[in-house]
């Protein structure tokens, strides 16, 4: 579960984060590379130096890098520019989505934060710049991920910006499009007959052999670091809004962490007192596939009980069947009086169209669960139409493409003559 590395590891006296604590049992670690408690193998998240935190002003994080390292400050590794893996991903637009709004009878401002702006078109390129800072400081050579898709995009791509050896793990039936544009940076791509979770479990097992000692597993033996990363979306929305966290956020969920993550960044931005909260708080509400939708299954039967699943449907990004953060999902989204619920395959295909007609958005098949579900959550009465929110969409349509392929194409097919267009209508 820790590497033996001999590494300078992260630097304290710059770092605000002063440790690894246990999110089950608040056991304490050094910051290593290890990613569960040897108590009672409870997940472990990085804590930080509260003092530390609250000397974050907004005028110093308004000065920083157009990318997510403004927040340096306020995460685990990074905070020399030297020091860091990146893409230099962040600061996505915010989309503002009157249109969507006005045909689901919302009237607050409704907001689509898009992070299919970043380098490799997804929001993992937050966490995996955060991970791979951390793996460096830390002493690590080899890069790797067990990856839906995006995630392993990110690894490949930073790996081959940093000069380092990487190592990607997929399951064999991934979208073609997320195939290639992994294989295109020219790293070891590693494709498993069997499901997220199966490639999961292998890498849980690789990352404790003497030939992987060297290798960080971005979500697997840093993965405190990596979930960190997810925390910049949460400061970034609250910043593009002016300093203000939004009454409702609808986030996909594939692990949960996501989620997790959004909501923790928004309780920093308060108890720092770089934000006030809302009145009333804020409601985190998820959003789940309906071929993979153990989190939102256990609350809507009112229990702590997650039953994994064999994960089925077009939203493969989604698509872990055994969550790793359903239990602190549930906790979120019950603490601040959200909700879960899931969409089918023609619920996300239409997401999908609705986002990209309404916003100029397009969407991977995550974000048209995601507008799948707003749609569910107003229509049933759960989120309320008079309080601001904002959805996320976190991968490029672009990936996904099949999703809509048979769905969508031209409107006409003429000859190229004005008669032909006067026939078909487009003259009046």
């Amino acid at each position: 579960m820790t590497s033996t590395l001999a590494a300078s590891g992260i630097d304290t006296s710059a770092s605000p984060a002063r440790a690894l604590v246990c999110r089950a049992c608040s056991a304490r670690y050094p910051l290593a590379a290890q990613h569960a408690c040897y108590e009672c193998f409870g997940p472990l998240e990085v804590d930080y130096d509260t003092a530390a935190l609250a000397a974050v002003t907004r005028e110093q994080i308004e000065a920083g890098p157009n990318n997510i390292w403004r927040y340096a400050a306020l995460l685990p590794a990074g905070q020399d520019p030297a020091t860091r893996v990146t893409l230099d991903p962040g600061l996505t637009p915010l989309v503002a989505a009157p249109h969507l709004a006005a045909e689901l009878g919302i009237t607050a401002p409704l907001w689509v934060k898009d992070d299919s702006a970043n380098p490799t078109h997804s929001f993992k390129d937050r966490v995996v710049s955060v991970a791979l800072t951390a793996a460096k400081a830390l002493g690590f050579t080899r890069f790797a991920c067990a990856s839906t898709g995006n995630l392993a995009n990110s690894v490949a791509a930073h790996a081959a910006r940093a000069g380092v050896p990487s190592v990607v793990f997929i399951p064999s039936d991934l979208e073609q499009g997320k195939v290639i544009t992994t294989a295109v940076y020219g790293g070891e791509l590693v494709a498993i007959d069997g499901s997220y979770d199966d490639v999961n479990r292998l890498c849980g097992e690789l990352v404790e052999t003497d030939e992987f000692e060297d290798t960080a597993f971005v979500n697997v033996n840093v993965r405190p670091y990596y979930a960190e990363g997810s925390k910049t979306l949460g400061y970034e929305v609250a910043e593009q809004l002016g300093w203000r966290i939004p009454a409702q956020v609808v986030i996909p969920m594939a692990s949960g962490e996501l989620l997790t993550k959004i909501d923790k960044a928004f309780s920093e931005l308060v108890e720092i007192g770089l934000v006030e909260a809302p009145a009333g708080g804020w409601k985190v509400f998820g959003a789940q596939s309906a071929g993979c939708n153990p989190i939102a299954t256990a609350l809507h039967a009112d229990t702590d009980t997650i039953i994994p699943v064999k994960p089925t449907g077009i939203a493969k990004s989604l698509n872990i069947g055994d969550p790793a953060a359903g239990l602190y999902a549930l906790e979120a989204v019950r603490r601040t009086g959200g909700w879960m619920e899931y969409a089918d395959d023609d619920e996300i295909r239409a997401g999908i169209r609705d986002l990209a007609r309404t916003t100029g958005v397009f969407a991977e098949t995550a974000g048209g669960v995601t507008a799948a579900v707003l749609r569910k959550l107003v229509e049933s009465g759960r989120l309320d139409p008079t309080a601001e929110t904002v959805v996320f969409n976190t991968g490029e349509g672009l990936k996904t493409i099949d999703a809509v392929a048979s769905q969508v194409g031209p409107t006409h097919h003429i000859k190229p003559s004005l008669r032909a267009a006067r026939d078909a209508g487009l003259l009046g």
